[in-house]
């Protein structure tokens, strides 16, 4: 029982990972207007994920708001 457990959690880990992997390149693969539009949705003060993503895609690409 205790393996079937961990096999499962490592499956969902890895799930997780797969799935974060997915959502960097989707952020990474948008247009610039796109991209722009993104940062503008995160652009409170609160520091979430997808609008640390979204500010270094677009430091890569040496676009701003």
């Amino acid at each position: 029982m205790l393996k079937s457990r961990i096999k499962r959690r490592a499956a969902v880990g890895c799930r997780a990972v797969d799935r974060l992997a997915e959502i960097e390149a989707a952020v990474a693969a948008l247009k610039d207007e796109d991209l722009l539009d993104l940062a503008d949705i995160f652009s409170s003060d609160t520091v979430t994920p997808l609008k640390e993503m979204a500010t270094a895609e677009m430091a890569k690409r040496n676009i701003s708001l």
